[in-house]
This record gives C-alpha cells, structure tokens and sequence, in this order.
C-alpha cells in the first residue's frame, strides 16, 4: 500500500473513532473482567474445572458484546475431546472470539504472561506459556501432550508464532504442531482442527485492505493506544471458519499437517476478505 493511501486511511479512522463510545466500552470490560474473573479465580483454586471453563467462556462471550464485535461463524466445532484447534493469528482480539467460540486453553508465547491485565487473564484461563527458543522445545511438547492427553484439555495454537496485518498467513511453523503426533489414551490419533480468522466488515460495510491493521496488532504497535482506537471504531464483524478436523495419520509427517492447515486457512482468509467465504456444510451462524 502506498504511504498517501496510509495516512488517508488514518486519517479517516481518526475521524471515525468515537471517545464517548471507547469510554463505555472500556469501562463496561472492566467492569465485566472486576464481575467474572474473581469468581473464575475461585473456582480453578477450588478445583472446579469444569464450572471454570464454563464461566471462562461466558467471559469471553460477555467481552465479544461488550467490545461491540459481531461474529459470523461458519462450520461446527470438532465434538471429540480432546481437540487441537489450530488458528491465524492478527490481534489480541483472536483470543476474545476464539474464547467465545470454542471451549478451549491457548497457547501463547511466555511473554503474554507478563503483559498488564491480558496476561493475568490468560493464567486465569489456563493458558500454556511457551518459550520461542528451540532448547525448550521437547519441554513443551511434553507439557502441551499432558494437558491434552493426561488432563483431556483441548488447546488453542497459532502456529505462525506471531501476529500479522489480517491481510495474509504467515509460515506455520511445524515445530509447534509436533503435539500432533501424540496419541489418546484408546490409540487413536490427536484431531486437529483448522479455523480461519477474517476480519471483514466495519459497522455492516466491507472493510478494506488499509482498514484491517487498525484492528491488527503486530510490529511495534503499543497495546493500549491500539486498544484505545479499537474501542471507538465502531462494531467489527469477524468470521470464524471451522474447517474439517484432521489427524497426522491422514498426511504421514508434521510438515505435510503443517503445510494443510497453513493452506486451509490462508485459503479461506483470502477468500473472506474478498467477499466470497468459503461454503462449508453446515449452516452459517450468527453470534453476538
């Protein structure tokens, strides 16, 4: 994109942001996370894990009407426990929609752990934090193996390794989809399922190219100006696309996994974000 076509674009979205609404919305999330997060604390300190997980989902669905986004979600959930959900990764707000639409833990870089506010939710919501550096790599294999297969916890993995402008798929690194080789406990193979994130409409009207970083988080951006204009830009439609679930038996290596679920995805993102969505089997519904 040309540098004068950029700064129209922000120039544009300055003009739309609305202070009074960013205002409401951030103390209506403050007030939700003061209500919901206490007693989710509660409950995993009780052991209670299931009500837990329940509660952490109506949190995450609380925030997606509170942050004013409408989801549009196309497929269905894979019904076996445990699953490996594997997803692009644009923003911060992947993990509010994909928290709202699965029941799952995330997977995340160690270093969300310390960000303010975000990073005690994650613990909260049983996040696995691992380390980028390869010398950890079996430790964490072997941690994400044991929520999966021992504790029978579904996971949430973005196997890009970071965020990007919502306009594309970066490389899948096949390093992380490893844990796809486990085995359940009966024998059969981990399902591991594709689900594509597309940042598509602003206030019911299709969202252009320039306009998706505003929503994107990546680079250097900081967190809570970004957070700031998100607040006040108006009602985000994201669609959510629940691909087939598939097993590494069905491709016979990682990287063979690795390069289907990077090609499913970045397909179907492509085709979101030009108007012409994927048609999956089921019926399309509407959330939020």
């Amino acid at each position: 994109m040309s540098v004068p076509a950029l700064l129209s674009d922000e120039c544009e979205t300055r003009a739309m942001h609305a202070p009074v609404t960013a205002a409401f919305r951030f103390v209506g999330f403050i007030l939700w996370i003061l209500l919901v997060v206490p007693a989710v604390g509660g409950l995993d300190l009780c052991g209670l894990v299931r009500a837990c997980r329940w509660l952490a989902r109506l949190f995450w669905r609380g925030s997606v009407r509170i942050l004013g986004i409408h989801l549009v979600i196309r497929g269905t959930v894979c019904p076996d426990r445990p699953t490996l959900f594997v997803a692009n990764h644009a923003s911060y707000l992947d993990i509010v929609v994909l928290g709202a639409v699965v029941k799952a833990a995330f997977v995340a870089k160690k270093e969300v752990g310390q960000w303010p506010a975000i990073g005690f939710m994650a613990k909260l919501g049983r996040t696995v934090f691992i380390e980028r550096r390869s010398r950890h790599a079996k430790e964490q294999k072997n941690e994400m193996i044991t929520r999966l297969i021992s504790v029978g916890e579904s996971l949430i993995l973005f196997p890009e390794g970071t965020s990007n402008d919502g306009n594309r798929v970066l490389p899948f690194k096949s390093a992380l989809l490893s844990v796809a080789e486990a085995r359940l406990p009966d024998g059969r193979p981990l399902p591991v399922q594709p689900i594509s994130l597309a940042y598509t409409h602003l206030d019911g009207l299709p969202m252009g190219r320039g306009w998706r970083p505003f929503f994107a988080w990546y680079g250097d951006m900081e967190l809570i100006p970004h957070l700031w204009s998100v607040l006040g830009l108006g009602h985000l439609t994201v669609e959510v696309d629940l691909h087939p679930a598939v097993t590494l038996d069905q491709f016979g290596s990682r990287k063979a996994l690795t390069a289907h679920c990077q090609t499913v995805i970045g397909d179907a993102l492509v085709s979101a974000v030009c108007g012409c969505p994927p048609k999956l089997a089921e019926k399309s519904v509407t959330v939020g």
